[in-house]
């Protein structure tokens, strides 16, 4: 085959095979993506058609991020000891068969289990496109790779509710998940042809199951008691989720082989960065899921126009990611992920003017356009910054912890914000408390923007993505990728045949 013709860590991104990898690692990872904010637009339609109540609806969003979040470390672990590709096609194979079940489904209850199985394929897919990027590029072009994979990622996801509004007001609801099917069966056929696999080496053949099911267990008991609002026995749920969370730390502290190693944490920066991405993914989260409510029940639009709503977001990042991934590396990531999230507040904040009889030029358009200014410059030196916190042989296992927080983040706002906002049972029909939720779920989400902000602002160094920083081993240069830094941990050279360690700055 074609991909065994280069090896890993010898590709350059402007080769024909450099760009058929790119191609299957933007549109695996875009796919599910795409399907974590496609449904959103499709949830009143979905609700009317199954008899569902908005807890059941959260449920539908919940139960794919909950097994998303929950294996997604485990996804970037096995990626990196079994093989990025293999587990890579493993995953998308996965993820369309759990999308046929979706489309099938004949009520909300076999919903949401077939969107819990979606989750599990995109724990599988998620950190093994990232990794292969880092794993199969010369250092030199990592950084161009992965700003395109970024910014495309992001497009996948900004994309979603216009397509999903399309497909709702078309062909109906089920067809969102049916397009994932014919999308895989090109993913695999790129990736099986073109793309070389990688592992780490120096990993074993075991793997954690007892953190992936503690992670798993523990997320989904906190999840059950804030959708559920926090009574009875959601509220035992919810202590016993906590208390699993406790005993996970503490496994893996212990294991050989931890599923999350936690002396990743050891990195202050690595630690700030995540902090900043359950921020603001979480207020993310809260926005899509709200916003397109808002506009089809109090505002009166279509599903297509609020889907449509969106476009700009995705045309900002279409144009402008690239972009902001080589100014992060000229100015450094300390700026945009400050300037980031204050833009993501403040477009929120103008979002506050959406109401009944709303005028998309005047009161969303604006909105819209300053949130995606906002994402626009956050993005890319987001995960640029945790990328290069970690050696480039565990990329997998940092971007699954990168993806982890994210999604847990969405995870929880998604529900946490119904209840804390007022919205319950039946409610998301009825115009007059849609609106008042979405106010108090707005300012939730920009005060949630805010803290991120003013975190990276205190805690990101504006030199952490200079290459140019002494190394302990002059020989090799480091070029880490834009999307998500002061590296304490160590690199690989180009050959792949030496390790070394950058200078760690004083106080760092």
């Amino acid at each position: 085959m074609e991909a065994e013709e280069q090896g890993a860590g010898t590709l350059r991104l402007g080769t024909t095979q450099g760009r058929w990898v790119l191609l299957a690692t933007v549109l695996g990872s875009g796919m599910a993506m795409l399907d974590g904010t496609v449904v959103n637009v499709a949830l009143p339609r979905i609700g009317v058609d199954l008899g569902a109540s908005i807890a059941a609806l959260q449920w539908t969003v919940n139960a794919y991020l909950l097994t998303l979040a929950g294996l997604i470390l485990l996804g970037g672990s096995l990626s990196d000891r079994y093989g990025r590709r293999r587990v890579f096609l493993i995953g998308v194979c996965w993820f369309a068969t759990a999308s046929a079940l979706c489309a099938a489904a004949p009520n909300i209850e076999l919903l949401v289990l077939a969107r819990a199985l979606q989750g599990v394929g995109g724990a599988l897919l998620t950190p093994g496109s990232l990794a292969m990027l880092q794993a199969t590029f010369r250092p030199d072009d990592r950084s161009g790779a992965v700003g395109v994979w970024a910014g495309l990622g992001g497009v996948a996801a900004a994309v979603g509710p216009f397509l999903g509004g399309w497909l709702v007001g078309g062909p109906g609801w089920r067809w969102i998940f049916l397009l994932n099917v014919p999308l895989a069966a090109v993913v695999v056929a790129v990736t099986a042809r073109h793309v070389p696999e990688s592992r780490d080496e120096t990993a074993s053949g075991h793997f954690d199951v007892r953190g992936a099911v503690l992670a798993a267990l523990a997320l989904g008991g906190v999840t059950y008691a804030l959708t559920e609002g926090g009574r009875g026995l959601s509220l035992l749920a919810g202590v016993a989720g906590l208390v699993l969370g406790v005993v996970f730390v503490a496994v893996e502290r212990r294991s050989p082989d931890p599923m999350l190693p936690l002396e990743l944490f050891s990195s202050r920066l690595f630690t700030a960065v995540n902090v900043v991405t359950l921020c603001v993914y979480a207020a993310f989260s809260g926005v899509f899921l709200f916003l397109v409510v808002q506009l089809q029940i109090v505002s009166g639009f279509t599903p297509l126009a609020s889907g449509f709503a969106l476009v700009p977001i995705t045309l900002l990042m279409l144009a402008f990611s690239g972009r902001a991934g080589k100014l992060s590396r000229l100015v450094g990531p300390r700026l945009p992920l400050c300037l980031g999230p204050l833009l993501c507040a403040a477009g929120v904040l103008m979002m506050l003017r959406i109401g009944p009889g709303a005028s998309y030029w005047t009161d969303v358009l604006p909105a819209v356009v300053v949130m995606g200014m906002g994402i626009t410059v956050l993005v890319a030196p987001l995960t640029a910054t945790v990328l290069a916190a970690v050696e480039v042989r565990r990329a997998g296992i940092a971007s699954g912890v990168n993806n982890a927080a994210a999604r847990a983040a969405g995870l929880l706002a998604v529900a946490a914000l119904p209840a804390l906002s007022g919205l319950s049972g039946e409610a998301y029909q009825v115009p007059a408390e849609v609106d008042d939720a979405f106010r108090t779920a707005m300012l939730i989400c920009a005060g949630l923007l805010t803290a991120g902000g003013l975190l990276a602002l205190a805690t990101v160094r504006t030199n952490v993505l200079d290459h140019e920083e002494p190394l302990a081993e002059p020989d090799c240069e480091w070029y880490s990728g834009p999307p998500t830094p002061p590296l304490d941990p160590g690199h690989e050279c180009p050959d792949g045949a030496a390790h070394h360690r950058r200078a760690e700055p004083s106080g760092h």
